[in-house]
């Protein structure tokens, strides 16, 4: 059976505008226990993701302010996403290739979901997929030449 994302994901996601500073990205993490957040533009749509170790590394370990913007700290390209048509496998296959834990799941633009790997275990009948993406995801990569 070919489940789609919809079904799967958490339709109830937290966002953080580009404005907003790194030190209320972190809040609302700490706030809701969610390790990263999708970032909209003042439209809603997506413009990137910032995650706690994107906090961590590009801003407190570099001595920035808390009032850091989180564009300025966001991954923002090429920024990994689903859609509420995908399959559970092809989200399955796509996190494991991008070495990726969530998922956000993007319409017209706009996020309307959010899939984690954990989504996708609990689902017993895709237990060996979330293996298989865990499995890729926690092998540490060869250095690169």
């Amino acid at each position: 059976m070919n489940q789609q994302l919809r079904n799967l994901m958490t339709s109830d996601v937290y966002t953080v505008s580009e404005t907003q500073s790194v030190q209320e990205a972190a809040a609302i993490m700490s706030e809701y226990n969610i390790g990263s957040l999708p970032v909209v533009n003042n439209n809603g749509e997506m413009v990137g993701i910032i995650t706690d170790r994107d906090i961590t590394l590009r801003s407190t370990a570099q001595g920035e302010a808390a009032e850091t913007n989180v564009s300025e700290v966001m991954t923002d390209r090429q920024v990994v996403q689903g859609s509420p048509d995908m399959n559970v496998e092809e989200a399955a296959q796509l996190m494991s290739q991008q070495q990726i834990r969530r998922l956000p799941v993007v319409e017209n633009g706009q996020v309307v979901g959010m899939v984690a790997l954990g989504d996708i275990a609990v689902d017993s009948q895709y237990n060996d997929e979330a293996e298989e993406a865990l499995s890729s995801i926690s092998t540490p990569s060869a250095p690169q030449k």
